[in-house]
């Protein structure tokens, strides 16, 4: 989604979206010849319970969460937590987009995209009792009076990155489509949390100014953004990704919303690995959880697959990845495995697999396990409590850092908003399903997967509570 290695504070120029990041290393629109394409409109063609694990695989072993390790991530979802409520403005509700945790007092941008997840963990904070009654209601007031009145947006889309007290666009920002949908995912979650009259009427009002028609352009494939300076990013959102909530948002909005063959006009590339097949992208193991933060695609599926299933495939592929990597990184095992989009050593990098992008060179990101608990319960959960237990310097008052390097005593000084974000939401899900049930009744989230034709899987997969 964005991010330097250094504090944003201290960035002069324009910081490189992760999209921009991957854009650069790949080229727009390669394709390489080991990768199927799944053409817009085509099903795919093997049975519903497909992209899939191969038979005997294991995959989510866990039936019940053990009373330690539901306080382990109460534990986690606590810290996580305080990264949102004590980096987000008291005045304006906009969460910074980093924090040093040197100086985690320094001046810095906030991001939308991190003050989404923060009006999200604003909801699981009041729900959990993590502050004070009253307390979260009222920042999220803060949050969205600011994001009516004052936040500069441009068809109701706002600035990637913002001064979080006065609002001023920073470094040039692009006016970002996935970074406000993932903004809305969060100003959504709070009206139907809260259900209080001020706060549906806000949010209300920042949806429907929202001009989906606009950001179209002449194309059902949705821009990445728009800047002043040059109207449309040339990028496109066009191959399997963070897109879908970005599109099923678009079609179920209440106002300007995009038509139903917006759906089918995204590409769904068909990877293979160990004998197991899904839909994914050359790109990082984020691109599989942000949508399902927020959208519950258990138990459904369109005409092209289970998204749930996949995700499940996608993160089962990546941990026998890491695991392959063992003789070059002898620190990834299968208590300690996962690399996406993150700090490092000398730089930031989008890097993951397969196939592997990187250069990987032994570094660890929490957020590829925290950001699949649910899909991959027993493989994440011990990863995580590794880390913790075995990796202190991992941990800290705002949760686990960006990443880290055991092979070199390296330990990231920062932590990321989103990357945080993810791993609160998603320990959230495995544990309730609080955020996916909240969200869910929403009248966009409904309309949007009515229209991009989501129906009941003609199989069950199990809740939750009930184990994977």
């Amino acid at each position: 989604m964005k991010h330097a290695k250094t504090s944003i504070a201290d960035v002069p120029a324009p910081v490189l979206s992760r999209r921009q990041v991957l854009r650069q290393m790949l080229g727009a629109g390669v394709v390489l010849p080991w990768a199927g394409i799944l053409p817009s409109g085509t099903a795919f063609a093997q049975s519903p319970r497909t992209p899939a694990a191969p038979a005997g695989a294991r995959i989510g072993t866990v039936t019940n969460l053990s009373v330690e390790d539901d306080q382990f991530l109460d534990d986690v979802e606590k810290a996580s937590f305080q990264f949102f409520w004590e980096q987000g403005s008291p005045n304006t509700g906009m969460v910074k987009d980093r924090c040093n945790l040197s100086n985690p007092n320094q001046l810095s941008a906030a991001s939308i995209a991190a003050t989404g997840f923060g009006l999200t963990a604003l909801c699981i904070g009041d729900q959990r009792k993590f502050v004070p009654p009253g307390a979260a209601l009222e920042r999220v007031f803060a949050t969205l009076r600011f994001l009516w009145k004052k936040l500069p947006n441009h068809r109701g889309f706002f600035f990637h990155f913002a001064n979080s007290e006065t609002g001023e666009r920073m470094y040039d920002s692009e006016v970002s489509s996935v970074d406000t949908a993932i903004l809305l995912c969060g100003l959504i979650s709070c009206r139907e949390h809260f259900r209080h009259p001020a706060v549906v009427e806000l949010a209300n009002l920042i949806l429907n100014r929202v001009d989906w028609s606009w950001l179209a352009e002449d194309t059902s494939l949705l821009t990445h953004g728009w800047t002043p300076e040059v109207g449309f990013l040339p990028s496109r959102w066009d191959y399997y990704s963070e897109l879908m909530m970005l599109y099923l948002l678009a079609m179920g909005a209440a106002h300007n919303p995009l038509p139903e063959n917006t759906w089918n006009a995204w590409k769904r590339l068909i990877f293979e690995y160990d004998g197991m097949r899904y839909i994914g992208s050359f790109a990082p193991l984020f691109v599989h959880q942000y949508s399902q933060a927020w959208f519950d695609f258990r138990n459904k599926r369109d005409k092209f697959a289970d998204y749930f299933q996949n995700s499940m495939t996608a993160t089962e592929v990546h941990r026998r990845f890491c695991l392959e990597l063992n003789k070059q990184f002898p620190d990834y095992s299968e208590e300690l495995w996962g690399i996406t989009a993150s700090d490092s050593q000398h730089g930031y990098v989008v890097w993951g697999g397969p196939p592997a992008m990187g250069p990987i060179d032994g570094s660890v990101v929490p957020s590829a396990a925290g950001g699949s608990l649910p899909f991959l319960p027993a493989e994440t959960l011990r990863v995580l409590k590794t880390m913790r237990s075995k990796y202190p310097s991992s941990w800290t008052k705002y949760g686990f850092v960006n990443a880290f390097n055991p092979l070199k005593n390296w330990y990231d000084s920062d932590v990321i908003g989103i990357d945080t974000g993810i791993i609160l939401l998603m320990a959230e899900n495995l544990r309730t399903g609080f955020v996916w049930d909240t969200f869910m009744k929403s009248a966009e989230a409904k309309r949007g997967m009515d229209k991009a034709g989501f129906q009941k899987a003609s199989y069950l997969l199990p809740d939750h509570g009930e184990g994977l």
